[in-house]
């Protein structure tokens, strides 16, 4: 495990922020505009529901990189924090968000905080690390998939799935021509972890 404890540590030193192999962590902690928490709230309520959209997940997707996230209003309805996991370089993660729907919805939560210029002004990285803070331990479940990866994995072991439900697999485990293949440790395991 390579999860990083102590002085901030990241793949890009000039963002504050902590990696675990592939994936990094990006925590905004935010002061809420006076009188502004019930509409950011409704907003937040709003994209949640949008979240189950697969317009939203189609976007989510587009991005390519983004693990999780997580938006909470604290502090009796004073502060925000938007806090998320994502892959490669933070830059990049900053410009996907504002390529697709995800951007325009995060700027609208964002527009109930103090001084957000907007996910597609210039300035808006500088705003997002002015309001950064690391984490004080960063550990992922899995530092060496990327989000790709993952659903790579996935669309891997659907299709692996479906083929040892067919008749004509379970004929090919039965054929005593392939019977040597079936007894090694590698065959083995592959069923193993299949039926797990």
């Amino acid at each position: 495990m390579t999860a990083t404890s102590g002085a901030a540590q990241s793949a890009h030193p000039e963002r504050p922020s902590r990696s675990d192999g592939v994936c990094s962590e990006f925590t905004v902690f935010t002061k809420i505009k006076p009188g502004h928490a019930d509409a950011l709230r409704k907003d937040l309520a709003t994209m949640a529901d949008a979240a189950e959209d697969e317009k939203a997940h189609a976007a989510v997707r587009q991005i390519g990189t983004l693990h999780d996230a997580r938006h909470v209003i604290f502090d009796n309805d004073t502060r925000f924090m938007f806090a998320s996991v994502f892959d490669g370089s933070w830059d990049t993660y900053i410009d996907d968000f504002a390529k697709t729907m995800v951007g325009d919805r995060f700027s609208k939560v964002f527009s109930h905080t103090e001084g957000f210029p907007g996910v597609k002004d210039p300035g808006v990285k500088d705003w997002f690390v002015a309001h950064q803070a690391p984490a004080g331990v960063f550990v992922s479940a899995y530092p060496d998939l990327t989000v790709q990866q993952i659903y790579k994995d996935q669309r891997v072991d659907d299709a692996f799935q479906e083929v040892l439900d067919t008749p004509e697999f379970r004929e090919a485990l039965d054929n005593p021509a392939n019977a040597e293949l079936v007894t090694t440790p590698a065959f083995q395991k592959l069923m193993e972890e299949a039926s797990a």
